[in-house]
């Protein structure tokens, strides 16, 4: 099932921006909005985006349920909303909220805790230092 953007309430202004993917939905990254961290990942339609810019509280559509969820409503793990942005080429979505108890429908904190991938770590180099230590032929 899929949602019923047309029939939102969301502003044309936002609307004409957003890039959705074939569903019609827009992924947005929710953090926490004074420490920075990265709290889940969930998706929107315009529906749901005009719910969390109007009610204060993040709504989300959810895909396995076919449903409109608003977080905590059930676990009383809220997210109230801070601020929304868009990114530069309107396919995602910054929620930055204050967030009250678990964000990850595991109990943790964040969806991303203990989750680490094992990446090689990468370091920067300035071109200056670069230089330096290449020279020129």
């Amino acid at each position: 099932m899929t949602p019923t953007s047309s029939q939102s309430a969301l502003s044309t202004e936002v609307a004409v921006r957003l890039k959705r993917d074939p569903d019609g939905l827009v992924c947005a990254v929710v953090q926490q909005h004074d420490s920075g961290e990265v709290l889940m990942v969930g998706w929107m339609d315009d529906e749901a985006l005009h719910r969390t810019l109007t009610s204060g509280r993040v709504t989300f559509w959810s895909r396995s349920r076919g449903e409109y969820w608003r977080k905590g409503d059930t676990s009383g793990h809220a997210q109230y909303v801070k601020t929304v942005a868009l990114d530069c080429d309107g396919d995602a979505l910054l929620v930055r909220v204050e967030q009250i108890g678990a964000a990850c429908h595991t109990g943790a904190r964040s969806c991303f805790d203990d989750h680490d991938l094992g990446a090689v770590e990468g370091h920067f180099v300035s071109e200056l230092a670069h230089s330096e230590l290449t020279p020129d032929e």
